[in-house]
């Protein structure tokens, strides 16, 4: 394939959509990234069907629909269970699991549940002993004995101090779906603030999630200001600058200002590794959070500048790897156990990470909902799969905005080039395989490695560049046809190109016609050329130019030298134009046009002599223009002399001689087929007029007899203001030729 050299306006173009692709990655609109999101819920689906390293110790005690019927009515399988609840089950209950559970040797026991409040209405717990106890308090004490329980926490309820001492730790519950009502990521951590910043900004109307926070004060947001809590070196502050000198009883003066409260995910797998969430290196503006834990293992979760991470969804609810029972057949262990019953109980959930959690369908019970793996699934499958990614430290990791960027570019300009370098067919067949293989690599990352690739963004750049570059394409393949007929048309007159286009074929055969040819040569050309160069010349030899220097100083002299001639065979040919004149040819310094052909003109003589006064009048107003710069021309070349350059010559005012005649000719094209056409004409007249532009000499028109009777019957007021010369006698015409002078100034 011939590589075409790439030109400024689609290079412009192209660059163009890639900077607005760029643009709206940074702006980022929620459609966009939903349609992003949709290709990792693929990517998830798809590395299901490959094998992958999991946690093989997790399991769900779930609260079933035949829980519910169970504890109702007090009744499992034909065993007493010695209590019963409504709805809203006794914390005696949840003490009978956790009692159980650690019985039974768990390693965990997490509670996807929420405890507000202590519940005195509830029935006593009849103990061995004969005594009764609260049944909250009897679940806190199962909560100390077990040593194990993870305490449910969100942001808006907190588990009474009853629950959370007695507690291992709290875990975090929250549920943050997308704008697409798909749960995809969980927040790292909460903050549970110390209540002197609850109180204040209870009071305050202060939001403590805009607090912002940092190594040595903490800025909480009011209207128009900040309300600075200063820290001390350990991270404490002071309560009296709440409450001044008033220290409540109980409270520390110097404490900490908030403790964060991990996902529950992440505190089940910090049991399994021992990892030190009190220390943990918390890095949100580097995207990282490093726990440490024994025998040197350590883990990275990489999170955004808010703590929030992906789930790497594995774990589907019903995958076979999960131990799943049903909350009866634990309490109906537990009642068993109680009576002494022990013969034949298991214990499957020894060393587990157990979750307990809802799984009925109540509306009350409910907690369903979608993610990447299943449209409707149970939501607490989310703390397996986060406590497994920790353990196996297997994690979502998504490619950085600069590396985002850089594969919007990359691709966006190799579809750029593919579409400029290769036919339209051709091309979408190579941009379409492109896309298959930079989608097939971003899958196949996505299973090997977890690695989250960009796809949306870079699809849209490659479909803007094919598709606006192919537009461009067929506009400009369109647009080069008119730009070959503009160039033709000034090499000859936009009439001829007409009549060409127009012609189904090209023909050879010429025509007799009457028509005024016109001949106009710029005086003094050559002279000014030799002077320039000779100055130049002059300037190298004086001042022993090195040859490098002078080759560019000659080329210099060249340039301005071809720009004048071309300025002033601009202003003759735009005169022959504007009169309808067919521009034939420039010979040197010397203009050929003529009138009558190919398009007819009744008045062609007169629109010929009206067009060689116009091109005298603009040669003089150029003329004017140009001796006018010359002051300013004479201090540039002071400053170039200065600068070691050679001087620029000074503007001189160049003369047009003009010959008109007007004659039977020759017209039509001249040339081959396999060669150059040229549509001119020829023959003793189109001689005369040239032989006449000879005799002119400078700042003259001069015109032949025949032209002059022409004039006489379609201008009599011009014809009478020419001057009749005396007859001249030219070469290659036999007689003495009559002819006129046309006054123009």
């Amino acid at each position: 394939m011939k590589f075409k050299r790439p030109q400024r306006a689609p290079a412009v173009l192209a660059v163009a959509v890639l900077a607005l692709v760029c643009g709206l990655r940074l702006w980022n609109p929620d459609v966009a990234d939903r349609l992003e999101r949709m290709t990792y819920d693929w990517r998830v689906r798809a590395a299901q069907k490959f094998p992958f390293p999991a946690a093989t110790n997790l399991a769900f005690v779930s609260m079933e629909d035949s829980s519910i019927a169970a504890v109702n009515s007090g009744n499992v399988k034909g065993l007493k269970l010695g209590y019963h609840s409504g709805l809203y089950w006794q914390r005696q209950v949840y003490g009978r699991l956790v009692e159980e559970l650690s019985a039974q040797g768990s390693k965990t026991i997490a509670f996807d549940v929420l405890f507000g409040e202590l519940r005195t209405d509830h029935p006593q717990v009849q103990m061995a002993d004969g005594g009764l106890m609260e049944s909250d308090v009897f679940f806190a004490l199962q909560m100390r004995r077990a040593g194990n329980v993870v305490s449910a926490f969100t942001d808006r309820v907190t588990p009474p101090d009853l629950f959370a001492t007695n507690s291992l730790a709290l875990g975090d519950i929250s549920t943050d779906k997308d704008s697409d009502g798909v749960l995809r990521r969980i927040k790292s951590f909460s903050l549970k603030w110390h209540p002197a910043f609850k109180s204040a900004a209870h009071q305050l109307g202060i939001d403590l999630d805009q607090a912002r926070i940092g190594p040595d004060k903490i800025l909480l947001p009011l209207p128009g200001t900040n309300f600075a809590v200063k820290l001390d070196r350990d991270g404490n502050f002071d309560l009296a600058d709440f409450v001044g000198d008033d220290i409540p009883h109980g409270w520390k003066r110097h404490d900490q200002p908030f403790t964060r409260v991990w996902d529950l995910g992440i505190v089940m797998a910090a049991q399994e590794l021992k990892l030190d969430l009190e220390h943990a290196v918390v890095d949100l503006p580097r995207g990282k959070i490093i726990l440490h834990g024994a025998g040197g293992v350590e883990r990275t979760i990489p999170v955004d500048p808010d703590g929030y991470f992906y789930i790497n969804w594995q774990l589907a609810a019903n995958r076979a790897g999960i131990l799943r029972t049903p909350i009866e057949e634990v309490l109906k262990q537990d009642k068993l156990r109680l009576l002494g019953r022990t013969n034949g109980l298991r214990d499957d959930f020894r060393g587990k990470l157990v979750i307990i959690g809802s799984a009925a369908q109540g509306n009350d019970l409910t907690d369903r909902g979608a993610t990447p793996l299943e449209n409707d699934t149970l939501l607490v499958s989310k703390h397996w799969n986060v406590a497994s990614s920790i353990i196996t430290g297997r994690f979502i990791r998504r490619a950085t905005l600069p590396t985002e960027l850089a594969l919007i570019l990359f691709l966006g300009a190799l579809t750029a080039l593919l579409t400029w370098q290769s036919r339209a067919f051709a091309a979408a067949g190579g941009i379409f395989l492109l896309a298959a293989a930079y989608s097939a690599i971003a899958f196949a990352v996505f299973v090997k490695f977890r690695f989250w690739l960009p796809l949306v963004f870079p699809w849209a750049a490659m479909l803007m560049e094919y598709l606006l570059l192919v537009a461009y394409r067929v506009m400009f393949e369109a647009d080069e046809k008119r730009r070959v007929k503009s160039i033709f048309s000034r090499l000859v007159s936009p009439d001829v190109v007409n009549e060409l286009l127009a012609a189904d074929e090209l023909s050879l055969g010429g025509a007799r016609r009457e028509v005024t040819v016109f001949f106009a040569d710029v005086r003094g050309f050559t002279t000014l050329t030799d002077e320039m160069q000779e100055q130049v010349s002059e300037f190298v030899r004086t001042n022993r130019v090195e040859l490098a220097a002078a080759e560019k100083f000659f080329e210099e002299s060249a340039r301005e030298t071809l720009e004048t001639v071309n300025l002033y065979l601009a202003a003759v040919a735009d005169a022959v134009k504007n009169h309808g004149g067919t521009l034939d040819k420039y010979i040197g310094d010397c203009v050929m046009a003529f009138w009558n052909a190919p398009v007819p003109a009744d008045r062609h003589a007169l629109a010929c002599v009206e067009a060689a006064i116009e091109a005298q009048r603009a040669i003089l107003k150029l003329n004017e223009q140009r001796l006018a710069r010359n002051p300013a021309r004479d201090l540039d070349n002071r400053a170039r002399l200065a600068a070691g350059l050679p001087p620029r010559p000074l503007h001189v005012a160049l003369q047009l001689g003009t010959g008109v005649n007007t004659g039977l000719v020759t017209v039509g094209l001249m040339g081959s087929d396999r060669h150059i056409f040229n549509y001119t004409v020829f023959g003793r007249e189109v001689n005369l007029a040239s032989r006449l532009e000879g005799v002119a000499g400078s700042g003259r028109i001069i015109i032949s007899d025949t032209t002059y009777y022409q004039l006489l019957r379609h201008a009599p007021v011009l014809a009478s203001t020419c001057l009749e010369l005396f007859p001249v006698t030219v070469k290659g015409i036999k007689n003495a030729v009559r002819i006129y002078e046309v006054p123009w100034k």
